[in-house]
């Protein structure tokens, strides 16, 4: 393997290490034991959740290529994964804000270990039931649990600056040293042992299995509005309306399917950005670099997120910027150096200096998950916000499903520079929630009322 890549790896390492060791006192919030308890039982829930979710990445495309289906097979079959998290991802969510937030995380670990085990299955049509399984464990994975924190929390009396704590530590674990550890595990599973492709599915069932355990054994139930007069279309109503009466909701909402769409855009193009001309490149290591960035972002999330002075709308307008810088990358070397045309060799001159700009965008990425969580949770009222969590995972299922569906009509630099004008509008969208949040105060007493009376004529 060239140099290169150990010494970006290397790079990254020293810096999340320097980071991580030179906290001080002013980078921490100090929070009492009772809560760090709490933090790390979610922590450990979370991490094994994530981990049944990452062991499963690497090898889906890999093994339905191995059961002999071509690329357009495979592409309805992510299609499917997607479009199910479109259509009953705001279902589900309703669900877990009526029927309990917990139950929702349960439901979630049974989803995706039977999505595992529909892995064995050779057949076309199991395999597309798995994938729409997949999608809806998914929804829940994005919104159940972070809703379930939320609102234990502050059930439990905790100061909300603490909710910083555990989500960047959750996004540092979670995204970043469960993710690699969790490749890492897979490579051994499929090539040392020599268990096959199906070999990480069963191991994500047995880390969702324990992950379950815990929580029906630890967890208490909370919920967003148990009212027995709330139907299913009450609540959706209730969320639409919160979504399109405050502005500092449908912003969020906005922002949030930008940088998720370009990043789940870029999930898709780095590997043929990197070796256009089918150079080899060591994909698990690049991931696994990729992995690392992202947790020098958390790291670096939770230094900002511990001064209280510092608003998390403001230094979100420049991560949204350095995004789009990244992502355009692709398009200024397209220009600027020319191609070599060669096939095979190692990585170009071009893809190592694309990859230092997808590292930086990965970091961006493990500033952006705490920091969206942080605004979710000041933001979007206690009633509805799992619904509008997957309402606004809406348009971002939309997104992917088109780029997926297209992914060969249009070159790769158009691609990028499309995610990059996304993101640079993310930015925009953003200085203008904090103007918003800004001029306004607080407006939970003005959310109760106008939920009342939007809910009246649907009770009557």
């Amino acid at each position: 393997m060239e140099i290169f890549y150990f010494m970006v790896f290397g790079g990254l390492t020293a810096v999340v290490a320097a980071l991580e060791l030179s906290k001080t006192s002013r980078d921490r919030i100090n929070a009492p034991s009772v809560f760090n308890s709490f933090k790390n039982n979610y922590l450990l829930v979370y991490s094994l959740m994530m981990a049944g979710d990452w062991l499963q990445g690497p090898y889906v495309y890999y093994l339905y290529s191995q059961y002999g289906f071509g690329k357009g097979e495979i592409g309805q079959l992510f299609i499917a994964g997607f479009g199910s998290s479109m259509l009953f991802g705001t279902i589900v969510g309703s669900l877990a804000d009526k029927q309990g937030r917990r139950r929702a995380c349960v439901t979630y670990c049974i989803t995706y270990i039977l999505s595992c085990i529909t892995k064995h299955s050779p057949e076309y049509k199991v395999l597309m039931l798995g994938r729409v399984l997949g999608g809806i464990a998914t929804s829940l994975l994005f919104s159940a649990f972070e809703s379930w924190l939320v609102a234990e929390h502050f059930k439990r009396g905790f100061d909300q600056q603490w909710l910083s704590i555990t989500f960047s530590k959750a996004i540092f674990l979670g995204n970043g040293l469960v993710a690699i550890m969790s490749g890492l595990f897979g490579n051994v599973l499929v090539d040392t042992l020599g268990l096959g492709p199906v070999a990480p599915f069963d191991a994500a069932a047995c880390f969702l299995a324990i992950g379950m355990a815990i929580i029906l054994s630890s967890w208490t139930e909370n919920y967003g509005d148990a009212s027995e007069n709330k139907d299913l279309l009450t609540q959706f109503k209730v969320a639409a309306v919160a979504i399109a009466s405050d502005e500092k909701i449908a912003l969020l909402g906005a922002i949030q399917s930008l940088f998720e769409g370009s990043m789940y855009t870029f999930v898709f193009l780095w590997t043929p950005a990197l070796s256009p001309n089918g150079e080899d490149i060591p994909h698990g290591f690049i991931f696994a670099t990729f992995m690392l960035a992202s947790m020098l972002g958390s790291s670096i999330a939770s230094r900002l997120l511990a001064r209280s002075f510092l608003k998390v709308e403001s230094y979100m307008q420049i991560v949204f910027v350095i995004s789009a810088a990244s992502l355009l990358l692709p398009v200024i070397t397209s220009f600027l150096i020319v191609p070599t045309g060669e096939k095979g060799g190692g990585i170009s001159f071009s893809g190592s200096v694309q990859l230092l700009g997808f590292c930086t965008f990965e970091a961006c990425v493990g500033i952006f998950w705490p920091s969206i969580m942080k605004m979710r949770s000041q933001y979007i009222p206690e009633e509805a916000r799992s619904t509008i969590m997957n309402f606004f995972r809406i348009p971002l299922n939309i997104f992917v499903c088109v780029v997926l569906y297209n992914v060969d009509a249009f070159p790769i630099i158009v691609m990028f520079g499309m995610c990059s004008i996304f993101l640079f509008v993310a930015s925009l969208l953003q200085r203008r929630l904090l103007v918003i949040a800004e001029s306004q105060k607080p407006r939970s007493q003005d959310w109760a009322a106008m939920k009342d009376v939007e809910a009246e004529p649907l009770n009557a």
